[in-house]
């Protein structure tokens, strides 16, 4: 029954990747990536979270983010923040 059920699983994740159209699953950055790539703290990535600046999915409590909502910050952070914070 379990492994009916795993095969189940398996062609349901199967079907999601041929609907992406790529057929393959994104990768999205960690929070650490994100604050390195964007040269900004913890505490400010969550500042833009709160302001809703960024999007973000969150797996228990881990927070993760597309590669294209940091792109799309990096000409912004220094306007947003000029001193570098």
């Amino acid at each position: 029954m379990m492994v009916a059920a795993f095969g189940a699983l398996s062609e349901k994740v199967a079907a999601l990747r041929r609907k992406s159209g790529t057929g393959r699953m994104e990768r999205w950055l960690t929070g650490e990536e994100v604050c390195g790539q964007l040269r900004i703290s913890p505490r400010t990535l969550q500042t833009l979270r709160d302001r809703r600046l960024i999007g973000y999915s969150q797996i228990n409590r881990r927070f993760y983010y597309k590669p294209e909502e940091v792109k799309r910050l990096i000409p912004l952070v220094g306007t947003l923040y000029p001193r570098g914070r």
